[in-house]
């Protein structure tokens, strides 16, 4: 029995050597996983900037086109950034605007303050 309980011993030793070793793997294959996704995330975040810029930019140059012809310039912190949209969401209606020209001119009066 000794020598049984000797075998038992090395292969339980063995055994969690392993399970050490699978835990180690684990741990680093997920460390890899969370970096690659924060590295995305931040090149999402980049462009998802660019594009909010790209989208000012055009709502300052749309907005003399559709708006200035009835309405007197005003600061865009005259409302939140809530009310802007509910603003846009009439305005669009009534002015007829495209999406993407609406979308630009919301984005210039929400940063625009």
């Amino acid at each position: 029995m000794t020598s049984g309980g000797a075998m038992e011993t090395g292969m339980t030793g063995t055994r969690m050597r392993m399970t050490i070793l699978s835990k180690r793997i684990v741990i680093r294959l997920l460390a890899i996983v969370l970096l690659a996704l924060s590295a995305g995330q931040a090149l999402a975040t980049e462009s998802d900037q660019q594009q909010q810029r790209e989208l000012f930019k055009q709502g300052a140059k749309l907005w003399p086109v559709y708006c200035a012809q009835c309405h007197n310039a005003r600061p865009g912190s005259e409302f939140s950034p809530t009310q802007w949209d509910v603003i846009m969401m009439h305005m669009r209606t009534q002015a007829n605007l495209p999406a993407e020209d609406a979308r630009a001119l919301t984005e210039y009066l929400k940063r625009s303050h």
